[in-house]
């Protein structure tokens, strides 16, 4: 009898143990972010303007290779976006603090983010290349020429970019700026070198300012995975938005809009 006794009670605890976990998973999933979009009905979408990423047109809307990104993860969704532009030096901070649900804003996979956000598979790649001042650095062509004491490089503040040059030209002076556009006037006025950004920016500056800037050298000199940064904990929202990722990528879709924007400059029109 007391035998009988002993594995009915192990079955209780083993039941009421089952039944515990079952209404802790249950409250995580109404918990997770993905379900708050779509109770909510709209998604917020963290992100800062560079080009060709996310830039405004003529008539103030976001565009970019982005934005379309973001729009489509909505639509297929079935909410609405909300961007939030945000100075990259304060991205990540803003997203813990809940501001938006997620980054997706040409973030690099890096081990320091890491510690702080949860990334999801890459959706792209980058890598850092150079735009120089024709005078300045002239005759430089590659990437030792710009690893002097005497050469002042400009970067975006809290970029994969500020720790590409770190790395890579550590004895170059380093300036630092909230956004590209005041490190590219920098380089304009010959104030420093050169600036480091993510390609095709320096390239696409290059062309825009021929009388004034060139690309020493076209490859870059680093590869970077792009993902999207979501708050840590949310295994719910890191699948869907990987399985996503997934499907988009195996439509070609990612393709088709990346050689849009990076390997075209039909959407020029659309700033002028």
């Amino acid at each position: 009898m007391k035998k009988v006794l002993s594995v009915v009670v192990v079955l209780l605890i083993m039941f009421g143990a089952s039944v515990y976990a079952d209404s802790v998973r249950e409250s995580l999933t109404k918990e997770s972010t993905i379900e708050k979009i779509l109770r909510r009905g709209y998604i917020k979408v963290g992100m800062s303007t560079f080009v060709p990423w996310a830039m405004q047109d003529k008539n103030g809307n976001l565009i970019g290779f982005e934005i379309d990104v973001a729009k489509r993860l909505a639509q297929d969704m079935g909410v609405k976006v909300e961007f939030i532009p945000t100075k990259w030096s304060g991205i990540i901070p803003a997203l813990l603090t809940g501001k938006y649900d997620v980054i997706i804003g040409g973030m690099g996979i890096t081990p320091e983010r890491n510690k702080k956000v949860n990334f999801t598979i890459p959706y792209d790649y980058s890598g850092m290349s150079i735009v120089a001042h024709k005078e300045k650095a002239k005759g430089f062509s590659k990437l030792e020429d710009f690893n002097k004491s005497d050469v002042v490089i400009a970067v975006r503040i809290g970029t994969t970019a500020e720790s590409a040059v770190k790395k890579y030209l550590p004895n170059a002076k380093l300036k630092l700026f909230d956004d590209e556009s005041q490190a590219i006037q920098e380089l304009l006025t010959g104030r420093v070198h050169a600036v480091v950004a993510s390609a095709p920016m320096p390239a696409f500056q290059a062309i825009e300012h021929s009388d004034k800037l060139f690309v020493p050298f076209k490859e870059t000199f680093t590869k970077e995975p792009i993902a999207f940064a979501i708050r840590k904990g949310d295994v719910d929202t890191l699948n869907y938005f990987n399985s996503w990722i997934t499907i988009v990528e195996s439509e070609g879709w990612l393709k088709e809009r990346k050689d849009y924007w990076f390997n075209s400059k039909d959407w020029e029109q659309l700033l002028k």
